[in-house]
């Protein structure tokens, strides 16, 4: 401890402050770095996260797979089959109930345009002209969205890059995830091996609680808004439930792609009214979802507070939009789960005093 003619410099409490301070600043550069790496390295980082929420997701299944003495190889496979049937399915549901009922949502459309001008503007007013205006700018849609389609071709072409990698990572970490421990510890030093492969499992554990927590709101969310279609008796409920329910793994923009196919849907075939009744539907379950339903259940499965939660889901957004959205809570669950195994190794017990500096007395030089 540096002193001064026998007396020290600062405080203790100020020196600890200031060690805390600088421990702060240091994680924060190293963090910030490693934000800054990813986004350069994005490509080839999405693919390995969405990779392990997968692996994480469905390693049980391939696990009975494996125990039902089928080959690891051919059980990662069947598992990638089943993945891209759920996810092509629903891609086709979508696809076919935009494609079938496309002609009635723009009718539908032009008729409550066209309501509302009958009903608050006389014929001639400038109600009915905006009217009008409406109807033309649907028409127009078409091809406002096609020439957005062309000057996206580079963005869709290494998105479907990135999910043919993160498959086909989604296919290895399956077939080699009993390996996955003598690989990690052959890479660490060997007296470090035992706690590094400890934060790994713990870190994939609450990776595991994340994927568990989403598929528990994502039905919840499935069965309420597939129960109101039902009872408003829109067509092909069931099929936009499933959407639904694999839309709900994509936080906020899922939901809202999911449900907007569901009351367009409603639209086209039961009319504004009924529309609307499934837009309230939709609204209310997903209000419910992101103020309720996921951060008690995510509170629950990664045991992390719902405030820790929500907060997640926040800086995930500033930070990296939709993705971070997606992978903002399964990291900080895996955060949480490393400093838990940390904690259990390195706290001292509560009956006897901390080792180490803070154990000096408070007087000596």
């Amino acid at each position: 401890m540096r002193t001064l003619g026998g007396v020290q410099l600062l405080p203790t409490p100020v020196r600890r402050l200031a060690a805390w301070c600088a421990v702060i600043l240091l994680v924060s550069g190293v963090v910030y770095i490693a934000i800054r790496l990813i986004e350069v390295f994005r490509p080839a980082v999405v693919p390995v996260l969405l990779a392990v929420l997968g692996t994480a997701l469905l390693l049980p299944l391939h696990r009975r797979l494996v125990k039902a003495k089928v080959n690891r190889s051919v059980a990662a496979g069947l598992t990638c089959a089943a993945v891209l049937g759920a996810v092509g399915g629903a891609g086709y549901v979508v696809t076919i109930a935009l494609v079938d009922t496309w002609d009635q949502i723009v009718a539908s459309l032009r008729r409550a345009v066209l309501d509302l001008a009958d009903q608050f503007g006389a014929s001639g007013t400038s109600l009915e002209d905006l009217a009008a205006n409406a109807v033309d700018m649907l028409g127009r849609f078409g091809g406002t969205a096609a020439s957005g389609v062309v000057t996206g071709v580079s963005w869709v072409v290494q998105a479907l890059g990135m999910a043919v990698l993160a498959l086909l990572l989604f296919f290895f970490f399956l077939r080699d995830s009993d390996r996955a421990a003598g690989a990690l510890r052959s890479l660490v030093p060997h007296g470090s091996a035992d706690l590094v492969e400890a934060m790994a499992r713990r870190a994939f554990e609450g990776v595991e609680g994340f994927m568990r927590g989403t598929t528990v709101v994502a039905l919840i969310d499935a069965v309420c808004i597939t129960a109101g279609l039902l009872v408003l008796r829109v067509p092909g409920a069931l099929g936009l439930g499933a959407i639904v329910f694999i839309g709900s793994y994509v936080p906020y923009l899922g939901a809202f792609t999911s449900g907007t196919v569901a009351v367009l849907v409603a639209l086209a075939d039961r009319g504004l009214a009924i529309a609307l009744w499934a837009l309230g539907v939709v609204l209310v379950v997903q209000t419910l979802e992101g103020n309720i339903f996921q951060p008690m259940v995510q509170s629950r499965t990664v045991r992390m507070h719902p405030a820790v939660v929500l907060v997640a889901l926040t800086a995930g957004a500033a930070v990296a939009g939709i993705v971070g959205v997606l992978l903002a809570v399964p990291v900080t669950a895996a955060a949480f789960g490393i400093s838990r195994e940390l904690r259990t190794r390195y706290a001292s017990s509560p009956d006897r005093p901390p080792a180490g500096p803070s154990a000096e007395p408070s007087g000596g030089a």
